[in-house]
């Protein structure tokens, strides 16, 4: 089974939804469609963007940062280590109270594949 939009992903919870009100357990076959269903939320919720602000939804430099954060599944403290900056600098930056340096907009591309270009444009 796969999941390839919002449409089917809602089908298919709501399938497993009743399938535990109903009970599905000690039924082989049940169990089984359970897995495959239970696979195919995780494959979908796991690979596709489930966040409403998209790529181009993103206009500041801190929404990308958060943007790239959530589609890597990082903490702010792991992001501040992967960028070598300090965990209180980071914030400063996403909250709009810091701006960044050249070193800094290194890292950013290096470590979250930020367009240059939309660095530049918005920092």
């Amino acid at each position: 089974m796969l999941i390839t939009n919002d449409l089917e992903y809602n089908v298919a919870f709501a399938r497993l939804d009743k399938m535990i009100a109903e009970g599905f357990e000690g039924n082989p076959e049940k169990e089984a469609i359970f897995e495959e269903i239970a696979q195919a939320l995780e494959y979908y919720e796991d690979h596709v963007l489930l966040i409403p602000l998209r790529l181009e939804g993103a206009k500041t430099l801190p929404d990308m940062i958060r943007l790239k954060m959530f589609e890597m599944k990082l903490k702010q403290k792991e992001l501040a280590k992967q960028l070598e900056v300090s965990e209180t600098s980071l914030s400063a930056i996403l909250n709009g109270k810091r701006r960044i340096t050249i070193d800094f907009a290194k890292k950013l591309y290096t470590v979250l594949k930020i367009d240059p270009e939309f660095i530049l444009q918005v920092a």
